[in-house]
């Protein structure tokens, strides 16, 4: 079946009881159950639907569009963990299952994991892979300093955040150099910092040089158009800086001094404040 796993547009062949008859491409129907219809589709009407296999493993179609499509990834939350696989939320009624074969590492209940949507060719069935490494290859050289990319966080560790870049690489952020909130599952938008000889992107949130200061120093005259004063300065706890502006202290000392030399603040014995 063409259709399995995809989103596609397809007519209204007939309605029953149960819903509407959708023609596949190869003639035969999918039904999309009485639930996602509106009550005024017509035969004939186009709808765009997403099908996959229910919970008898027979085809069916849905409005409603899941993490990701077959060949995709996405951050999943694990919903059961069983003896065979887990069962991943992936949005939809039933849920995803990734077998034992194909867990990249033991999962547990509750916790968020990079799956990638696959066809078992055995049962004609979508399952799910945790195994992420098998499908992820080293950047290419044009992977250089400063370079814009958009990045899916995946994972948390002691070292940093995992970032998957275009579907096939990895990056990391280092936990050292994280100063706002970041959550698991969260696209963004990322700057290159260096490619590692082994084809891995070591990333960071912020540009470069000196947009990187443009972007910090809007954010503090932001905050200071609204508050007026701003009990933070060059001898103030890295802990409060962070809490309150998202950025390390050095940061702020380099934001404030272009501040300061631009004539956009004063700065004073207990705090910064908009200059006169």
């Amino acid at each position: 079946m063409k259709e399995l796993g995809l989103v596609s547009k397809l007519p209204i062949n007939r309605f029953t009881d149960f819903g509407a008859y959708l023609q596949l491409e190869s003639g035969e129907e999918v039904l999309l159950p009485q639930g996602y219809l509106k009550g005024e589709e017509r035969e004939n009407d186009e709808l765009e639907v997403f099908v996959y296999t229910d919970s008898e493993d027979r085809p069916v179609a849905v409005t409603t569009r899941p993490i990701a499509l077959l060949d995709e990834w996405g951050v999943m939350e694990a919903k059961e963990v069983t003896s065979f696989g887990a069962f991943m939320d992936w949005g939809l009624p039933k849920d995803l299952l990734v077998p034992n074969a194909e867990m990249g590492k033991n999962m547990e209940p509750g916790k968020k994991y990079l799956v990638k949507v696959c066809v078992d060719y055995r049962t004609n069935r979508l399952i799910g892979s945790t195994k992420h490494k098998d499908f992820i290859y080293p950047a290419p050289k044009d992977y250089e300093p400063g370079i814009q990319v958009e990045g899916l966080i995946f994972d948390k560790t002691d070292l940093g955040y995992k970032v998957l870049l275009e579907d096939r690489y990895e990056g990391l952020v280092y936990a050292n150099e994280v100063f706002q909130p970041l959550e698991i599952g969260e696209q963004r938008t990322l700057y290159v910092k260096k490619r590692r000889d082994d084809g891995k992107i070591d990333l960071q949130l912020l540009p470069t040089g000196r947009e990187k200061y443009e972007e910090g120093a809007e954010r503090i005259l932001k905050i200071l158009e609204e508050k007026k004063f701003l009990p933070l300065h060059d001898k103030s706890d890295p802990e409060e800086i962070k809490k309150v502006l998202s950025m390390s202290k050095k940061h702020f000392k380099q934001c404030i001094g272009q501040l300061y030399k631009a004539r956009e603040i004063k700065i004073l014995e207990d705090g910064i404040a908009l200059a006169d």
